[in-house]
């Protein structure tokens, strides 16, 4: 893929991502370099401040998302768009492997034309070079308010390691993530 030209000058910038269950993007993400923090939290829906219970009932249409920060001086928003095509399956509509419901949607939630203009241009780059077997169902949305998830949601990699959903569906993104970037990887 190529090479991000259009680097805007600020000092922070953010993403907001929707790649099935948080836990997984959370994980890749503090792996970066240039990322600065990640949240875990819910976008897309109907409700003001749902919870993880109400999110989970597929009636608010919220999205599992994270909130990433990063510093676009050490990496670009393509490439943290770029990580995010390696790390999850965007030919799954409405689930991520065994996380099934519409809040494990794969959806891009831009914040500005920049965004738009890459997570749009990204997209079509994918599909007309048939990176995947199958459709692409990735959803670019403009920004919704984004809700911090509940506190027992943030850093679950780094608490649960040896749990087996951490083992198959994690541990597997980490290694994607490490194989394919690893000029991007801080604990490298």
């Amino acid at each position: 893929m190529e090479t991000d030209s259009l680097q805007t000058e600020t000092e922070m910038e953010v993403a907001i991502l929707a790649g099935g269950g948080f836990w997984g993007l959370e994980a890749v993400y503090q792996m970066v370099k240039g990322v600065l923090s990640i949240e875990p939290g819910y976008t897309g829906g109907v409700i003001p401040n749902p919870t993880y219970n109400e999110i989970c009932s597929g009636e608010t249409g919220h999205l599992e998302a994270v909130k990433i920060s990063f510093d676009p001086k050490k990496i670009s928003y393509r490439q943290i768009l770029e990580i995010f095509f390696i790390i999850h399956d965007p030919t799954q509509r409405e689930r991520q492997g065994r996380d099934i419901g519409s809040q494990y949607r794969s959806a891009i939630f831009w914040l500005n034309e920049y965004q738009r203009f890459h997570c749009t241009r990204i997209l079509e780059e994918l599909r007309r070079i048939k990176v995947f077997l199958a459709p692409i169902v990735t959803e670019i949305q403009q920004a919704e308010p984004f809700y911090p998830a509940e506190n027992y949601h943030r850093n679950y990699y780094k608490k649960n390691q040896a749990s087996t959903y951490c083992k198959q569906v994690i541990y597997p993104k980490l290694e994607k993530f490490k194989t394919t970037f690893p000029h991007l990887d801080a604990e490298a």
